[in-house]
């Protein structure tokens, strides 16, 4: 029996975080990984997705390609008759996913001896700190979990075969299909749905929710429905069920049947768990641990779950943080608790779209101000003036809440809405800030003052002026 002060299950961006404190803090270890050393983000994730969103945009605003109709192989007939260059675009892709992939693996697996510190395997959990990994048994003082997640698809519809694609499957192909129906359109299905049909593939999107890509806003929700329609079909308020036969897909929903080549599943990720934790520990509905959120400690086991294992903020910047709050607590005596940073979600589709802080129906109270892009001068110069920002303040104070938000490059707006959010800034404080003219900072500056004025209006509630 191998024993070290602490075992990492997962070589992902959580993981590798973690390792890093681990190390840091001088403790014996081992690492974990039924597959290859990378993170779920560089290599099915936001590297590749956001690098054919960025590559779709560019042909797209270049007139190269439209998002008309496809007649096969990586793209098809776009708005000038160009078709696009499959197997180059591909190329492109999965290089810059390399080049990411090794300049991480440079800075935090290079010196790890297979076998040794690095255990090629699936852990499984026999008991609190004990854990098998192809039949060896390892006992930990402490074990981190940062064992990722994976793309959710209905039983019956993982008999598709090849006509089944997932957002981690999508980058294998060597040549898109002439169309493409995607299933579930949260972020990652508008963006890759957006993306496709930029491309020359002929795209349809369903989604039971009446909602894009998580949109809590139903004002904002109105206008990105409306901008990304005329790019590709959504059909939206539609539960689906999926049959197939030898020529292809069919999509059925108590309104339509679609058929197709290939059906994307882009329904959500749910949380990929060692074997054998769920029988040690408290579980929710979902079989995730019960687990502090701030320490990160499932119940009282010298455990500490991170990154997407959680099921919480699937998102790369938090699993970091997440990654390094745990692995420093395992090499720890006493854990310290995580600040949590104001939730922020970005959707690089175009127009961006944009969540940060609360949403609007946690503050059912909060005053709500906006401003369209509209009549934004450097929106009407990049003729890119569709979207709207939203504020949430608090009635009174004028606290800056949240925000959700649609429009051009709203994904660097929406950090300074996060950064506001954060230090716990009024609107009336943040219309002080400076603006510069022209820049697209001035519709924020707009949502600013429409904000205030109405915090003004609203006056100050009655339990407070009493």
């Amino acid at each position: 029996m191998r024993k070290v002060d602490v075992a990492i299950i997962g070589a992902g961006h959580a993981g590798l975080n973690a390792l890093k404190e681990v190390r840091r803090a001088g403790c014996s270890w081992v690492l974990i990984d039924n597959g290859s050393i990378g993170t779920t983000g560089e290599g099915v994730g936001c590297v590749p997705s956001k690098t054919i969103i960025e590559l779709a945009r560019q042909r797209w605003s270049s007139g190269g390609t439209g998002g008309t109709g496809g007649t096969g192989g990586m793209g098809g007939m776009g708005r000038k008759g160009v078709r696009a260059d499959g197997p180059a675009l591909r190329e492109r892709v999965l290089g810059l996913r390399d080049n990411f992939a090794d300049e991480m693996l440079g800075n935090s697996a290079a010196d790890m001896t297979e076998g040794q510190e690095l255990l090629r395997g699936q852990a499984r959990f026999v008991e609190t700190n004990l854990l098998e990994v192809n039949g060896e048994r390892i006992r930990a003082g402490r074990i981190v979990v940062a064992t990722g997640s994976l793309y959710a698809v209905p039983g019956r519809w993982r008999n598709l075969g090849d006509c089944l694609l997932t957002p981690d499957s999508l980058f294998d192909l060597e040549h898109l299909p002439a169309s493409v129906v995607v299933v579930g359109l949260g972020p990652t299905g508008l963006e890759l749905g957006q993306a496709l049909s930029r491309l020359g593939v002929v795209v349809s999107g369903f989604d039971a929710s009446a909602n894009i890509a998580a949109i809590s806003d139903p004002f904002v929700n109105k206008i990105a429905v409306q901008t990304i329609s005329r790019e590709f079909l959504l059909h939206l308020g539609e539960e689906v069920d999926v049959e197939s036969d030898s020529f292809g897909v069919y999509v059925k929903s108590a309104k339509r049947v679609k058929a197709t080549k290939r059906l994307l599943v882009a329904t959500g990720r749910v949380s990929n768990l060692p074997e054998g934790l769920s029988g040690l520990c408290e579980t929710d509905e979902r079989g995730v641990p019960i687990f502090n959120a701030r320490t990160l400690q499932v119940g009282d086991l010298p455990v500490f779950i991170a990154g997407d294992a959680t099921g919480d903020r699937m998102t790369l910047q938090d699993a970091a943080e997440e990654g390094r709050v745990a692995g420093a607590n395992a090499a720890r005596e006493k854990p310290f608790p995580l600040a949590r940073k104001v939730p922020m979600t970005i959707v690089f589709s175009d127009p961006n779209i944009a969540q940060v802080g609360a949403r609007l129906d946690e503050v059912p109270d909060a005053v709500v101000g906006q401003t369209r892009f509209g009549p934004v001068g450097r929106t009407l110069m990049m003729a890119r003036n569709r979207g709207v920002i939203r504020l949430y303040a608090q009635r009174g104070s004028g606290r800056l809440l949240g925000a959700c938000m649609v429009g051009p490059r709203v994904e660097h707006l929406a950090h300074l809405v996060a950064w506001s959010v954060q230090q716990g800034h009024t609107v009336q404080y943040m219309q002080q800030m400076p603006f510069y003219h022209p820049v697209i900072e001035e519709a924020l500056e707009g949502a600013l003052k429409d904000t205030a004025h109405r915090v003004l209006a609203a006056g100050i509630p009655e339990a407070d002026a009493a």
